[in-house]
């Protein structure tokens, strides 16, 4: 018994680690939202903070603003479902199988 539990405790820390590689990786990825056609560009880490953002300047329009605060709003928006599903995609499969709300 207490080396089977032994044994159950050297799987969980290798799978800690395992879990702690890959949420290493996904922090340093980089993930890109577009809108607009390209017109409006985010830029996010895995930690979903934004690292950049480009706006073309033909899309810049003083009597439009809101479109492109919409814009802005897209690619943001698009960037972060990214970064979260890559977040489910990569840590799921530590989680599988395990019913653990709100663990990712």
């Amino acid at each position: 018994m207490k080396g089977n539990m032994n044994n159950m405790m050297r799987q969980m820390q290798k799978m800690q680690k395992k879990m702690m590689k890959a949420q290493e990786e996904l922090f340093a990825m980089t993930f890109e939202g577009t809108a607009g056609g390209g017109m409006v560009t985010v830029v996010a880490n895995g930690k979903k903070e934004i690292v950049d953002v480009q706006i073309k300047e033909e899309v810049v329009d003083p009597d439009d603003v809101e479109m492109l605060q919409d814009l802005i709003l897209a690619a943001t928006n698009d960037v972060l479902k990214q970064v979260d599903d890559k977040t489910n995609e990569t840590m799921g499969q530590f989680t599988k199988g395990l019913n653990v709300p709100g663990l990712f």
